[in-house]
């Protein structure tokens, strides 16, 4: 009890004072007398038991109070009690006013006496009730301060730290404890410091809560910023004073960022939307560089210039960016470039970018340094940056080439000032693909300027590059153009991937030279690309082929400058007028190898027939029917299947090589198979020797040969089981796939082969039909097939967010390098590819790629 004096010298004697336990518990007192009636009543047992004192005094408190069952028991206690024994206990007791409610009392009575020195009692009574919901308000406030996943702090009214729990430590720093008594200087500096103190003295006046407040430090020992939203709330006692200032931080650091990198993604978009629109509107160089920059500044950089390659501006017929390095070696600098365009958002700014540059003025032609940032990107075709200007007005300037199908044709710079947020990693893509969108539009005006390139280069470029590679084959391939350099004719080869390892073989030739020939050479084999990617059967390919030669001699239909083939129906073939029209030819064999069985599968089109050597026997031509040349129509096409022996040389030829005007066509066949007769020789060399052997007069028609030894895969590099149609099948597969594979010692691809098998049996027991055959293969990739007599070909589609299935092709489109269906002559193969491990941990997936399959 605390002494306060009073106005006239008298002491008062104050009840409780502030922040006493009595705020929060109920006590109530009373006494009985010698007779076991209440002989005083105070006024907190007026407040309990809801009755006054002058209703109270002279009632027999067990007969007032307890309930009828405990009655007995509560006499007899009162009894004892007036006999001298003390007592503490809880009593069940009866609110009066209140049917059916009952209250529960722990009370300690103490013996007394009267003047008269009759024997009576003293009652201390603790409602109960008030002390479980202390214990249940500290329980709760240990699980928020102890066990919150949230940064807890509680400042008093001095503004210092009286609690803070373990999470709030965490992020600052040592135990709970240790942050008793700290300021928020302790925490944070400077401005940020003097708001949180402003709020919470606001708070702590007010009463009004602050909710998202945001804040920005350092934790000890962390790199960068942190971000922190902060929640405050006024905390009182319980008789209703304030006590301090309670606080609720949570890290949105990666929040922060996401908004950040969300606002920089939309500007971003609205910037390439707006490029879309505005760069590229005319054939002019220079208008487009103008154009790029219109769009660039101020909306991306403060400062911007485009250089485009000299030679490009002036027709030279070298290509732009690839210029001789002697040459730059030799003059220590770039190739010429003309400052084009240039633009400033910034008053009084020089155009001249970078540091390098000399400022050049705009329609001026200079060079850079060979070892400058902007040399080095016109050469690696990277992105460089440049160091800012001596004055400090630019901090910072990205060096862009500006690339389009892969070649460099010009240098675009962008700088911003300083006091501009510094470029990122965001905005060297940016201005990467704002540089290339913008290369391209220059690079389709310089193909524009050149439009007639040179016969001879488009050929070359409609050939397989290097040497071509198969599964089971040993290939070798010879293009050998006319000697005219004007004219160039319509043969070609090609060297096709197809599912399961095999291997698509085409030769063919249209009739005819020239640019003309060419192009139709060109459409045939694109065509013949795109249909064999269909996996069709070779008199099927062939039969579509024809479709396309009789579409190249439309009006409109289809050549290599009018927008792209179109297949033309038969009615307008028909009536298409003659002096309009152009009749293209082409003759074609077609062959799919599969290297599993050693059987290869013919179709001809009117070509000369294919030449098969064996080891030790002489060659022979195979008698493949030739049908009728691509471009006639109104005939089918026939296949033959040909089983060919290990270590045989099939070869694959045009007219030219066998075919001159001094020597008839069955002598120079007969030539070819004299040349064939030792075919284990290297197939290189055994292709110089045919070419040497034959007399070809060569210069008077184009010569394509193409030679493949064969060599089946071994029987230990297949694994083929058939399954029957039963739901453990799906578990069979997935033993007999992991068996195989660890024989194989590709233990790193076992579990994804499992799961894409898996996801494949599944679906032929779901939707196919009748047995299932299970193959692996296993060359240069791992190639899984799947049967069924099943027609239906599998359908990719994204599943809604309620399905629980409809996945399965997704997930063998993200984990597979390549999959896909091909039609069976009775039923179909559902085929996935894996790449074989080379050493180097395998790629996760992407967020973007997971998110993909909902």
């Amino acid at each position: 009890m605390s002494e306060i004096p009073g106005t006239a010298g008298d002491v008062v004697w104050q009840s409780s004072p502030p922040g006493s336990i009595y705020d929060y518990i109920r006590v109530a007192s009373f006494s009985i007398g010698p007779d076991g009636l209440i002989e005083q009543w105070s006024r907190r047992a007026a407040g309990l038991f809801g009755i006054a004192a002058a209703e109270a005094v002279g009632m027999d408190p067990v007969e007032a109070f307890m309930p009828a069952e405990l009655r007995t028991d509560g006499r007899h206690k009162v009894g004892e009690i007036l006999d001298g024994k003390e007592w503490t206990g809880l009593v069940p007791f009866r609110i009066p006013g209140e049917n059916g409610v009952h209250g529960l009392a722990e009370i300690y009575v103490m013996p007394s006496e009267t003047a008269g020195g009759e024997r009576a009692a003293l009652c201390i009574v603790v409602d109960v009730r008030a002390l479980r919901h202390i214990e249940t308000d500290l329980a709760a406030s240990q699980a928020i301060f102890g066990q919150s996943p949230f940064g807890f702090v509680l400042f008093g009214t001095d503004l210092s730290v009286i609690r803070a729990n373990q999470r709030f430590a965490t992020v600052f720093g040592g135990r709970a404890e240790d942050h008793r008594g700290r300021t928020v200087e302790d925490y944070l500096s400077g401005p940020e410091a003097d708001r949180l103190n402003a709020t919470i003295e606001r708070v702590l006046a007010t009463g009004t809560s602050v909710t998202d407040l945001q804040l920005i430090g350092t934790a000890p020992g962390e790199p960068g910023s942190r971000h922190w939203s902060m929640n405050l709330y006024r905390v009182h006692s319980g008789s209703g004073r304030p006590i301090g200032v309670a606080g609720l931080a949570t890290d949105v650091t990666r929040r922060h960022i996401a908004a950040r990198e969300a606002a920089s993604a939309r500007r971003n978009l609205a910037l390439l939307n707006e490029a879309s629109a505005r760069i590229g509107n005319s054939l002019d160089l220079e208008t487009t560089a103008r154009e790029l920059l219109d769009v660039a500044v101020p909306g991306f950089c403060d400062l911007a210039s485009v250089d485009l390659y000299q030679g490009l501006l002036t027709g030279d017929d070298a290509p732009p960016g690839s210029w001789d390095s002697l040459r730059q070696e030799s003059v220590g600098t770039s190739a010429e470039l003309r400052r084009v365009a240039q633009a400033s958002a910034v008053s009084d700014a020089l155009p001249g970018i970078a540091a390098d540059t000399g400022s050049p003025e705009l329609g001026s032609v200079h060079r850079f340094s060979f070892g400058s940032p902007c040399a080095i990107a016109l050469r690696t075709g990277h992105v460089e940056d440049v160091l800012g200007d001596d004055r400090g007005f630019v901090q910072s300037t990205l060096a862009v080439p500006m690339v389009a199908h892969d070649t460099v044709v010009g240098l675009v710079q962008f700088s911003r000032t300083k006091g501009s947020e510094p470029f990122g990693e965001r905005d060297r893509a940016l201005a990467t693909e704002l540089a290339a969108r913008a290369a391209v539009c220059i690079d389709n005006a310089r193909l524009y300027r050149r439009e007639h390139e040179r016969a001879l280069i488009l050929q070359r470029s409609l050939l397989p590059p290097g040497d071509p590679v198969a599964a089971g084959l040993d290939i070798a391939c010879r293009y050998l153009p006319g000697n005219t350099a004007t004219e160039v004719g319509g043969d070609w080869f090609d060297v096709i991937e197809l599912p399961g390892h095999r291997t698509a073989l085409v030769v063919g030739d249209v009739m005819g030279r020239g640019l003309r020939a060419a192009v139709a050479m060109g459409e045939l084999r694109t065509a013949v690309r795109t249909l064999a990617l269909l996996d069709l059967e070779p008199a099927e390919v062939l039969s579509a082929l024809d479709e396309v030669a009789r579409g190249l001699g439309t009006p409109g239909g289809g050549s290599a400058s009018g927008g792209g083939s179109q297949w033309p129906s038969r009615a307008a073939h028909k009536s298409r007028e003659a002096d309009l029209s152009e009749v293209y030819l082409a003759t074609c064999v077609y062959a799919v190898y599969d290297p599993v069985t050693r059987r290869c599968t013919f179709a001809n089109a009117g070509h000369l027939p294919p030449a098969v050597a064996e080891p030790g026997k002489a060659a022979l031509l195979l008698d493949v029917p030739p049908g009728m040349p691509l471009g006639v129509g109104g005939e089918p096409f026939e296949e033959v299947e040909v089983e060919l022996k290990e270590g045989s040389v099939l070869a694959l030829y045009t007219d030219g090589l066998v075919e001159s005007r001094d020597h008839p066509l069955d002598e120079g066949l007969d030539a070819l198979r004299g040349a064939l007769v030792d075919p284990r020789r290297p197939v290189e060399e055994l292709c110089d020797h045919v070419l040497t052997t034959l007399d070809t007069r060569h210069g008077e028609d184009d010569i394509a040969l193409l030679v493949a030894r064969i060599q089946g895969l071994p029987a230990e590099a297949v694994g083929d089981w058939r399954l029957p149609r039963e739901p453990r099948s799906v578990g069979r597969a997935r033993e007999l796939a992991r068996g195989r594979l660890f024989a194989w010692g590709l233990d790193d691809l076992v579990d994804t082969t499992e799961l894409l098998v898996s996801e494949l049996v599944t679906n032929a027991l779901r939707y196919g039909e009748g047995e299932i055959r299970l193959r692996l293969l296993r060359d240069r990739t791992l190639v899984c097939e799947v049967w069924d007599a099943g027609l239906v070909q599998p359908r990719r589609r994204r599943a809604r967010d309620t399905d629980e299935g409809g996945r399965g092709l997704q997930l063998v489109g993200l984990l597979s390098e390549a999959w896909g269906s091909r039609r069976m002559p009775r039923g179909k193969t559902v085929w996935f590819e894996l790449a074989l491990p080379d050493g180097e941990p395998a790629a996760e997936l992407s967020i973007e790629q997971l998110l993909s399959m909902y």
